[in-house]
């Protein structure tokens, strides 16, 4: 029988409630057991799709065309496996469908309330995940914290699931023990109010994992669980980590999975084997050469915007065993002027996917700096689009070419609206979402990159490039070399004589994980590596002429 656990926070937010649920997923999966992990958000929104980057950092996109948030990133880049639009749900889309359900005349003339229509909708999607027995365990991590109203019928669900399946279903509560400098001691009261707080709500957090900068001593421990009435062994210390990758291994050292797998009555499975987790911290914490690499966009004040792309990064530096220093260049004050001085001592270029107008041309700016300097580049989504606007304006004679996105009335549109798309009023969830099919020429670098000319990736976007401009691209030297085989779609741009340049309609960094870096990331950090070599070497020989 499936079983259930459910992370809740409290305190305050950021705690990190999707990295205690990844790493509690990746050892219970060491362990043998199936697992995956879903993330309900209190917000009215349907999804985040239409969330301004500002509001809820990146949206990201599953497999099966779903946006969802970001904390999914999470939870496939820790266990290598899939999510899907089962995996995130909102209030929005509860309330829609209860909602629907009474414009059908579902409920036969009932009253529709919270309780037990909202609760019993959300508790039927907290289960369904678990129906078909696919997964040992199903772990649900319950967005915002304990006393915001917006999450109570979310507890009030959790609740009367726990009242009925009794010890088929846990809560972990995470909370926060503050460290006052002042008095050099660590303060249970947060916590201690938290869980009060859930427990006049009717329910009582199973385990504790406590977020704290100091270490936790056995008789703060013991405290902890007397007044907050858990068994000592449930108290897990979860201290300030150097990488989020590192807290499955702190887990596993405060056995929250055996104490967990212990409450719900399972047996232990085999003993976890995270070597290959430990070898890629050892080649994040100890790499052999460091490189620096320019993140252009709009958002890079909000790192989480762009989270997957710098966790991509990570784990791509790892495997060339390389630091990787991502330096945040602001498109929007980026200009011909000031291009060499914010880009020169760049190993590398990338420029970020986004919507809209803004920064626009700094990133068209950052994209010439880099084709003429023949510095590797990497361009995502609206980032390979810029590139082919910038290759018109500046090497096709096309000074006004842009994309319809930002100039409608351009004449030179080499970026314009798909025609699927043309039609759809409705901004939510309509974008070109999910796994595509993409074939690519066998004989280009992103074919060798790949290891394969036939792959799939993830989208999210309206406009494509406008293959009326196909041939004179390519006559320039601008090659389409990966196409959709059923819309003739150009998925993948590359450019000859230039030692890395890249440009990917879809986004590779959705799909990159701990043991499966993702090959264009690999590559492009690898170009990087090379690039300062060369230039290196160059300085090198420039000096010893001087000498001599």
């Amino acid at each position: 029988m499936t079983k259930y656990i459910f992370v809740t926070g409290g305190v305050t937010s950021s705690l990190g409630k999707g990295i205690i649920a990844a790493s509690l997923a990746k050892l219970l999966q060491a362990r043998g057991f199936t697992c995956t992990i879903q993330k309900f958000d209190p917000y009215i929104n349907v999804d985040p799709g239409t969330l301004n980057p500002y509001e809820h950092g990146e949206c990201y996109v599953t497999e099966d065309g779903a946006e969802t948030d970001l904390d999914l990133g999470h939870y496939e880049r820790y266990l290598n496996t899939f999510t899907s639009q089962a995996n995130n749900v909102t209030t929005g889309r509860i309330y829609q469908h209860v909602i629907n359900k009474e414009r059908e005349g579902a409920y036969l003339g009932k009253t529709v309330q919270v309780i037990p229509h909202i609760t019993d909708e959300i508790k039927r999607r907290m289960l369904l995940l678990g129906e078909d027995k696919q997964f040992d365990i199903v772990i649900t991590e319950l967005g915002g914290t304990v006393g915001d109203i917006e999450s109570l019928p979310y507890i009030e669900a959790v609740r009367q699931l726990k009242w009925e399946m009794g010890t088929d279903c846990l809560v972990i509560h995470l909370t926060l023990i503050p460290y006052l400098k002042a008095a050099k001691e660590l303060k249970t009261k947060p916590t201690q109010h938290s869980v009060k707080l859930l427990s006049e709500q009717g329910l009582s957090p199973d385990v504790l994992v406590c977020r704290t900068e100091q270490p936790l001593y056995n008789d703060l421990k013991r405290k902890i669980a007397l007044f907050c009435n858990v068994t000592p062994d449930a108290v897990i210390e979860a201290m300030d980590a150097d990488s989020i990758y590192s807290v499955p291994l702190e887990m596993m050292r405060e056995k929250l999975d055996v104490t967990c797998l212990n409450k719900l009555g399972m047996p232990m499975g085999k003993e976890p084997d995270m070597s290959k987790w430990k070898e890629f911290l050892n080649k994040l914490r100890y790499p052999k050469s460091h490189v620096v690499i320019g993140l252009i966009g709009k958002y890079v004040e909000l790192q989480d915007a762009y989270k997957s792309i710098l966790e991509a990064l990570i784990h791509a530096g790892a495997m060339n065993e390389c630091k990787v220093e991502v330096r945040n260049i602001h498109s929007e004050y980026l200009t011909k002027e000031n291009a060499k001085e914010k880009l020169q001592n760049l190993d590398a270029v990338l420029v970020a996917p986004g919507f809209g107008s803004r920064g626009i041309e700094g990133k068209i700016e950052a994209i010439r700096y880099a084709r003429v300097n023949k510095v590797p580049f990497f361009g995502i989504c609206l980032g390979m689009q810029m590139a082919c606007v910038e290759f018109a304006r500046n090497v096709l004679g096309m000074p006004k070419a842009h994309s319809t996105e930002m100039d409608p009335d351009t004449k030179d549109g080499v970026i314009s609206m798909m025609e699927s798309q043309k039609t759809i009023t409705m901004m939510g969830g309509t974008m070109r979402l999910g796994s595509y099919a993409c074939e690519l020429r066998p004989d280009s670098t992103t074919a060798e990159i790949y290891g394969t000319a036939n792959i799939t990736e993830r989208h999210r976007h309206r406009y494509e490039f406008n293959n009326e401009y196909l041939a004179a691209f390519e006559e320039a030297g601008f090659i389409p070399v990966g196409k959709n085989p059923l819309t003739d779609l150009v998925e993948v741009v590359e450019m000859k004589d230039h030692p890395f340049y890249i440009g990917v309609q879809f986004h590779p960094e959705y799909k990159s994980t701990v043991e499966n870096p993702h090959p264009l990331f690999v590559g492009f950090v690898k170009a990087a590596k090379e690039a300062q070599e060369q230039r290196n070497a160059a300085s090198v020989k420039i000096s010893g002429a001087a000498i001599a």
